[in-house]
């Protein structure tokens, strides 16, 4: 793929174009539900892929091969027939726990989230592991999150192929070091600064004397997300397809 910077690019497609490219090598790339983003990502990567790589997603009617949903995700992914996931959370910490569950201490949660669904099974088995987030924040970017629905790391002697591989917000890329247990800040997005992101995020991570801006799409590639990969993310994301890519 060729990455370069572009003009009058909504955040959203940012981070779409850093998922896509963290996406190169992938044969099989599985998105679950509520996942606008990665989705998009995912079809814009598909496309470049001249056919080599192939995408299902929960609630997608044409990108969608499964008949009976999580369940056969799961025995794809138990299988090791997905090479790439994708997983968010109400918080996130500096060693890529995740919380799907709530704020406070549990039970007595003073916010009640959707809940951890198959995230940790998930977190296990899957090779590549992409950590998205909408906001970045520090009540997002936690220094320890209230409740681990999905851990980032496990003890050397606990069988784990998968696991976290980056983390991706809208103000940066970070990639996770699974030795260290550490994020590290691959490059800042365009119009904000490494100061931002310190100054919004709770918990520590290595950081490079000179951080890169985050490449964007070229030109043509920038038209094929609008043009045609908005399209086929609206018949599942109807919400963000019109907001995003102006698609009613």
């Amino acid at each position: 793929m060729s990455w370069i910077i572009a003009k009058e690019i909504k955040t959203e497609e940012v981070m779409i174009a850093v998922i896509a490219r963290l996406l190169d090598g992938v044969r099989h790339v599985a998105v679950g539900n509520s996942s606008p983003v990665p989705g998009s990502a995912a079809l814009l990567a598909e496309e470049l892929s001249a056919g080599a790589m192939r995408v299902s997603m929960l609630g997608s009617g044409r990108d969608q091969f499964w008949t009976n949903g999580g369940v056969e995700l799961f025995d794809c992914a138990g299988q090791g027939r997905i090479d790439a996931f994708f997983l968010g959370g109400g918080q996130i910490d500096g060693q890529a726990n995740i919380n799907l569950v709530g704020i406070g201490d549990y039970p007595q949660q003073k916010v009640r989230w959707s809940g951890s669904f198959g995230s940790a099974y998930l977190y296990f088995v899957v090779p590549r592991v992409i950590l998205f987030r909408d906001e970045h924040t520090r009540r997002v970017m936690v220094e320890k999150v209230d409740f681990i629905s999905a851990p980032g790391v496990s003890k050397d002697n606990v069988y784990r192929p998968g696991g976290p591989h980056a983390l991706v917000t809208p103000l940066c890329h970070f990639s996770f070091d699974k030795n260290q247990g550490r994020f590290k800040l691959e490059s800042v997005h365009p119009g904000h600064t490494v100061e931002e992101v310190k100054d919004n995020t709770g918990f520590d991570f290595d950081c490079p004397k000179t951080v890169p801006e985050t490449p964007m799409l070229n030109a043509a590639t920038t038209t094929l997300l609008r043009d045609s990969i908005s399209g086929r993310i609206a018949k599942t994301y109807p919400k963000f397809a019109e907001r995003v890519f102006g698609i009613v």
